[in-house]
């Protein structure tokens, strides 16, 4: 059994909502370079040359690559030979997001009593955190501030078991479509497909973060990321909404076993600015 005190926790959460707040991760970067070299709109262009100056300016001067500092949404995967000592593990990881937050000057956008005073908490907490129990003794937190523009375009599509893959690429289609440029394209698709409407939704979560392109290492699945992705950028809507050829960067798909009478499909659009980091503990 191996030990992790929880401060050690807090202080790795603190310094991954700035890190990712600051600084686009060189997987998305490279995706945006490669969506300039292929866009053909003279105003597509222009749009992504200022998304990547953005990027550089952001991590130069340490500020938010976005005023929107988003939900923080954090993963566990614990080891089952891992014990927490010395405090309470959520605890910890919401003293982290506090630290964070204010230490970095970051937005604070969460409210309680979401349909009636709505009053902002002040330090952007509680997190949000999904945990899983892996094997190992380590601990491994990934860490993503969602921003609500993206997040309000969350789509849970309950398909017919015969809709198949082409009713995932039309139902996805769509819901890019009706976003339009709401979302803050290019964007980067997560999608959960199969299991139950509450894990197909956390699978679409997780999925955005994986190296941007990086595809499934499933082949079927990683062939229905490529058509999805081909079908999105038929649509046109491009950089910001402006118009071009690259309304999305790339497509990361979990598919699970679900029951035979289902078909859940989760779609959970990211921003161009899809910020993600890890550490292992």
């Amino acid at each position: 059994m191996r030990e992790i005190d929880v401060k050690e926790i807090t202080q790795a959460v603190a310094r991954l909502a700035q890190k990712t707040n600051f600084e686009l991760g060189e997987d998305v970067l490279a995706a945006l370079k490669k969506a300039r070299e292929r866009e053909i709109s003279p105003v597509g262009q222009d749009v992504l040359d200022k998304l990547l100056a953005n990027a550089l300016l952001a991590k130069a001067e340490s500020l938010p690559l976005c005023q929107d500092c988003g939900v923080a949404v954090v993963f566990l995967d614990i080891g089952q030979d891992v014990h927490f000592t010395n405090g309470e593990l959520y605890t910890a990881v919401a003293e982290g997001v506090r630290e964070g937050y204010k230490e970095g000057y970051l937005r604070k956008s969460m409210v309680t009593q979401p349909f009636s005073q709505r009053v902002n908490t002040g330090d952007n907490t509680p997190p949000v955190i999904h945990t899983e129990i892996v094997p190992g003794n380590k601990l491994k937190i990934g860490f993503m501030p969602k921003g609500g523009g993206a997040e309000n375009m969350s789509w849970l599509v309950m398909l017919k078991p015969g809709a198949g893959e082409q009713g995932i690429i039309d139902a996805v289609t769509s819901a890019v479509r009706e976003a339009g440029g709401n979302p803050c394209p290019p964007l980067i698709i997560g999608l959960g497909i199969g299991a139950t409407a509450e894990k197909a939704m956390q699978m679409a979560k997780k999925a955005l973060l994986r190296p941007a392109g990086w595809p499934s290492s499933d082949p079927e699945t990683a062939e229905l990321e490529r058509k999805v992705l081909e079908s999105v950028n038929k649509l046109g809507i491009g950089p910001l909404g402006m118009g071009g050829m690259v309304t999305a960067l790339a497509v990361h798909a979990d598919s699970r076993p679900c029951h035979f009478a289902s078909l859940p499909l989760a779609i959970n659009l990211q921003c161009h600015s899809s910020r993600h980091a890890e550490v292992l503990l």
